[in-house]
């Protein structure tokens, strides 16, 4: 039990180590959602890229 918000925000010594944790999760749950929607944003461009030269290819062999 803490007995202030100061011994709380202390950890018992150990608020370095809680707090940095506690940011650098924050950071990766915030970091994820947005490189997973860049990731797939670049497999639809390479998926549309692809299909119109197979389209271009097909066009071109008649």
């Amino acid at each position: 039990m803490w007995n202030s918000s100061s011994e709380f925000f202390a950890m018992g010594g150990y608020a370095l180590y809680v707090w940095s944790s506690f940011g650098v999760s924050a950071l990766v749950f915030l970091i994820e959602p947005l490189t997973v929607h860049a990731r797939h944003q670049a497999v639809v461009r390479r998926l549309q890229r692809e299909a119109l030269a197979e389209q271009l290819d097909l066009e071109g062999a008649k």
